[in-house]
């Protein structure tokens, strides 16, 4: 059952303190400059939009996008790849002047160190700073501790009312709470409405355990097949842009185009506009509510 914000709330669990508290150590000094200063909003692309397409036409629909920032989805750089594989197709994005923000989602499925260090190997082979990812909530301590290991960090997916573990965005926070300040949370806009969340304040209480957005609009706020061009539909982007600002967020917010699949590129164009257009008029602002979040990572 998907808990509330309410629900929570009522745990009592400071998460900034288990954000911050599992890295001790002078970067914490440079982090809290870091967040002194209110956060640019970063748009990049999930290459999930483009699963349809092989790796080069990929990438040359994400540099038509006008942006460089990429969170690339196995089908253009596959799991099972071997390393020299894997590193050629990590140097066709960066050589295309591509940053890699991320991968996934990683569906993780069996609680052994063997699965788990599969994927973390991954990610750290392709460049991936951090890892999008699914997982059952038991298998959240030895992934953690890969986390560690790797230095990378790992953004729980929330997949909406069909997710039966982690539908909303608070499900995430409360498996994370307390643990290292590498476990978070990858904020999947359309599926947190349709969860019932309001994606607004809880990108407020995620604070800096929100490591990756999902962007995405809908017509109809419940209704998945409603999913439009962003800045058509009911999500209120600025709100959510604006508040992202607030709590100096510094991860990436990447455009997640799941309709028009054989043809997405004239949608996310308008989208990318619009979203441009959104923080074009905005002015940056600082956060009364602004905790550090670890140096490094994504």
């Amino acid at each position: 059952m998907s808990i509330s914000r309410r629900d929570f709330l009522k745990t009592g669990v400071a998460l900034s303190a288990g954000a911050t508290a599992s890295r001790p150590g002078p970067l914490h000094g440079l982090a809290g400059v870091l967040r002194a200063q209110p956060a640019a909003v970063r748009l990049g692309v999930a290459s999930y939009s483009f699963r349809n397409f092989p790796r080069a036409q990929a990438i040359a629909m994400t540099k038509a996008l006008r942006t460089t920032f990429i969170n690339i989805k196995s089908v253009h750089l596959g799991y099972d790849l071997p390393p020299a594989e894997l590193a050629a197709g990590r140097a066709e994005f960066e050589a295309a002047g591509l940053k890699i923000v991320g991968g996934g989602t990683i569906t993780f499925e069996q609680d052994t160190d063997a699965e788990v260090q599969k994927y973390f190997d991954y990610a750290r082979g392709a460049g991936m700073p951090l890892i999008v990812c699914t997982a059952p909530p038991g298998m959240l301590p030895r992934i953690e501790k890969f986390a560690r290991r790797y230095d990378i960090e790992v953004a729980i997916h929330n997949h909406g009312p069909e997710d039966t573990v982690f539908p909303s965005p608070y499900d995430v926070l409360k498996a994370v709470a307390g643990r290292d300040a590498r476990m978070g949370l990858c904020m999947d806009v359309g599926h947190a409405y349709r969860a019932g969340a309001d994606v607004v304040q809880a990108i407020a209480d995620a604070g800096p355990r929100l490591l990756d957005v999902h962007m995405k609009d809908l017509r109809d706020l419940r209704v998945k097949e409603s999913q439009c061009i962003v800045g058509e539909g009911a999500v209120p982007v600025a709100e959510i842009f604006e508040q992202l600002q607030a709590i100096g967020f510094r991860g990436y917010v990447n455009l997640e185009y799941e309709i028009d699949a054989d043809d997405p590129l004239p949608g996310m164009k308008q989208s990318f506009a619009y979203m441009r257009g959104v923080l074009a008029g905005m002015t940056p602002r600082r956060s009364l509510k602004a905790t550090p979040r670890r140096a490094g990572g994504g």
